[in-house]
């Protein structure tokens, strides 16, 4: 039994192709299904039921799948140690992002990590939350930053900060003449909100809806830009993290807190339970808390 035939098996139980197993693994399918044929023999019974474009593990190809990505984590695990006892001066971190946090947190956070290690390459994947967890469980990225609720016991989830979501409006507004808003004064207001599958979208709503207040949405997006564009415009009004609210252009809408309790979102990281982050992505982390905190406004 070999260790490239044990993520031979875990691939295709992933994909439920051998195709896409091939692909994933980068070698060509024959040589792939010569392989696990070779170690179906060897343990006397079939893996995988194969059907005309999807493969099944049997009961058996569970039962030996489950010991197969212990072994194959354990060896990660002990291959990713063992290049965290050296001084961090080169590797790669692979981190999931989502679209609405990205552009705001990274390019600061990017700049004092890569000061300090120059070496390690950081590859970023923007996505929606749902997308993310999919890489992550295919250990296709290291950790994502996302935002709360995530509920998937495979899953650890820590909270690095909390930050307010914050009333965007067009310049001249009359709710710009107060210091802060009610949710009461947004009764006849339009929203602007983000496209269905987008958390932020979610968070605006369920505030709302605890808030006894009736959302009247004229415009989706998949942009937060683009929201703050359309705000700006006159187009209607939205909640923005305050993250993005910190640039100094002019063409930006005018924002107010409401009147507590405010909305805010929960920034976290996240990576499947049994692959902790090696050290690259451990001191990524470290560098999100050290210019974020526990929170912000």
């Amino acid at each position: 039994m070999e260790m490239h035939q044990l993520r031979y098996v875990v691939a295709v139980a992933r994909t439920g192709n051998f195709s896409r197993a091939a692909e994933q693994c980068h070698v060509s399918q024959p040589s792939l299904s010569q392989q696990i044929q070779k170690l179906e023999a060897e343990l006397g019974g079939r893996l995988f039921d194969r059907m005309k474009r999807e493969a099944k593990p049997t009961p058996q190809g569970e039962a030996f799948l489950r010991h197969a990505v212990r072994v194959l984590e354990e060896v990660d695990a002990a291959r990713r140690e063992a290049k965290d006892a050296t001084d961090l001066l080169s590797g790669t971190v692979a981190i999931g992002v989502l679209p609405t946090i990205a552009p705001y947190l990274l390019p600061g956070v990017m700049s004092g990590f890569t000061e300090n290690f120059p070496g390690v390459e950081v590859i970023i994947q923007e996505d929606t939350t749902a997308h993310l967890i999919k890489l992550l469980l295919a250990y296709e990225i290291d950790f994502a930053l996302a935002s709360q609720p995530i509920q998937d016991p495979r899953l650890e989830v820590r909270e690095l900060f909390a930050e307010e979501l914050l009333l965007a409006l067009p310049p001249g507004h009359p709710l710009t003449r107060k210091r802060t808003v009610c949710v009461a004064d947004l009764e006849k207001e339009r929203f602007i909100v983000m496209k269905e599958g987008h958390c932020l979208g979610d968070q605006v709503l369920q505030f709302c809806t605890r808030r006894d207040l009736r959302a009247n949405i004229s415009f989706r997006s998949t942009q937060l830009e683009t929201i703050q564009s359309l705000v700006r415009a006159g187009l209607g009004v939205s909640f923005v993290p305050a993250m993005a609210t910190q640039s100094k252009r002019d063409d930006l809408p005018e924002y107010r807190s409401l009147q507590n309790p405010r909305p805010q979102r929960k920034i976290v990281a996240v990576w499947p339970r049994q692959r902790p982050p090696a050290r690259a992505a451990t001191e990524f982390l470290k560098t999100v808390s050290a210019r974020f905190g526990k929170s912000a406004r």
